[in-house]
């Protein structure tokens, strides 16, 4: 991902924060024909071991995509909130439309978790923090042959994350004026992505505003 030094993100906090709360990630790999391969997933995220951390997944087992997992190195994209940045939101004459965003990309290879009670483990934890904001929380109750047949249907991976790329575009080399009118602008359309960019624009702002 092409990242100029004004958008890049080092935090670590920062970036896990944004993996987590944007976990429905788009991971392509490349077949052996060569062809790129992607599929849309939820995944879970631990920043530790390792250099970068642990992804978690799974897909249907009838999905071609794992079968890919032979051929090295996955990509994996989490995009967080975006937006169309009109320059009638700036100070700043002679400005073109732009458009705002966090992403983070994370490279590593996959492995296929084959243990029965692993792959349990680890549904009911990504279950888990779905319902955590549930005012009654869901968990299964029926029997555990059925959710086992449902396990062999799929098939769960982990990827050692080697690279990280992060990426927050929000106007950080733009004069404070313009980003005000932007974080104003955004506000404006009163929806919640618009919102957290704005937030983020406020937040990820250079210092010496």
């Amino acid at each position: 991902m092409y990242i100029p030094v004004d958008f890049l993100i080092e935090d670590r906090h920062e970036i896990t924060s944004l993996i987590r709360a944007n976990n429905f990630g788009l991971m392509t790999s490349v077949g052996e024909d060569g062809a790129i391969i992607g599929s849309h997933l939820p995944f879970m995220y631990v920043p530790e071991p390792g250099p970068y951390g642990i992804l978690t997944g799974h897909m249907a087992r009838s999905n071609p995509h794992w079968r890919a997992f032979t051929g090295g190195e996955a990509l994996t994209v989490f995009q967080g909130p975006h937006a169309y940045i009109s320059p009638s939101n700036y100070v700043s004459e002679n400005a073109v439309p732009t458009w705002n965003y966090l992403a983070v990309h994370t490279y590593g290879t996959p492995k296929i978790i084959e243990d029965t009670a692993s792959v349990r483990a680890m549904l009911d934890r990504l279950i888990e923090i779905h319902e955590a904001d549930a005012e009654e929380p869901w968990f299964y109750q029926g029997p555990g042959a059925y959710i086992d047949k449902l396990a062999r249907a799929i098939v769960a991976f982990e990827i050692p994350v080697e690279r990280i790329e992060a990426k927050a575009k929000l106007g950080q080399n733009k004069p404070a004026a313009d980003r005000r009118g932007t974080v104003a602008g955004l506000r404006a359309k009163g929806d919640d992505n618009a919102a957290a960019l704005a937030d983020f624009t406020e937040k990820l702002s250079p210092a010496d505003d």
